[in-house]
C-alpha cells in the first residue's frame, strides 16, 4: 500500500498552485487547517470504512461541520476527496500544503525542546543560528521536556541537533559498547 503522503501529494501540489494562481495561498491554509481537524476526530475517522455511510452523506457531513469557515473552492475540493475515497488523507494533504508554502515563502518552523524555559535572547540566538545556517526566515516554537536533563532539541525541517545531555549521555554509552 502507498504511504499516505505519496497519495496526498499530489492533492496537494495542485491545490498549492490553485492558491497561489487565485492568491488566496492564506485562505486555503486556514480551510485545509479547518478539514484536518475535523476528519482527524475519532468519531469522523470511524465514518470513512463505514458501508452505511455513502459518499454523499460523509461530504454532506463534512461540510455542514465546517459550515462557512470553507469557503466555495475548498468545499469542492472536499467533495473531490470523498470522490476518490480519499478524505482521510486530507491531514497529509493540509501538511504538505503548509511545507510548500514554508518553502515559496522561504521560511521554515522550528520546533525546540528544551529541559527549561528559554528566554527570549535564547530564542532569538536559535533562531539567528538557524536562520544563517538555512538562509530563511525562522519561526520558533519552545516546548519544555524535562526528561531532557538539560541543553536541547532543535528540529528544523529534517534536520535535528541534539545538543542535550541526556542525548550526550546516550551517545557516550553507544561509544563505550
Amino acid at each position: 500500500m502507498l504511504e499516505k503522503t505519496t497519495i496526498a501529494r499530489p492533492y496537494a501540489q495542485a491545490v498549492f498552485e490553485l492558491a497561489q494562481e487565485s492568491g488566496a495561498v492564506a485562505e486555503w491554509s486556514s480551510a485545509l487547517d479547518l478539514l484536518k481537524r475535523i476528519v482527524s476526530d475519532e468519531q469522523m475517522q470511524v465514518l470513512f470504512n463505514n458501508p452505511k455511510v455513502s459518499d454523499q452523506q460523509l461530504q454532506n457531513l463534512v461540510i455542514e461541520i465546517a459550515g462557512d469557515a470553507l469557503g466555495v473552492q475548498p468545499g469542492n475540493f472536499v467533495k473531490i476527496l470523498v470522490a476518490a475515497s480519499r478524505l482521510q488523507y486530507a491531514t497529509q494533504v493540509a501538511e504538505l500544503f503548509e511545507a510548500m508554502r514554508a518553502e515559496a515563502e522561504g521560511t521554515v518552523d522550528v520546533e525546540v525542546s528544551a529541559a527549561y524555559e528559554l528566554d527570549q535572547a535564547q530564542q532569538d540566538g536559535i533562531a539567528n543560528g538557524i536562520s544563517k545556517r538555512l538562509g530563511k526566515k525562522v519561526s520558533i516554537n519552545v516546548n519544555i521536556d524535562e526528561t531532557l536533563i538539560g541543553g536541547a532539541i532543535i528540529r528544523a525541517g529534517d534536520s535535528v541537533i541534539d545538543a542535550s545531555v541526556r542525548g550526550r549521555l546516550t551517545k557516550l554509552g553507544n561509544d563505550l559498547n
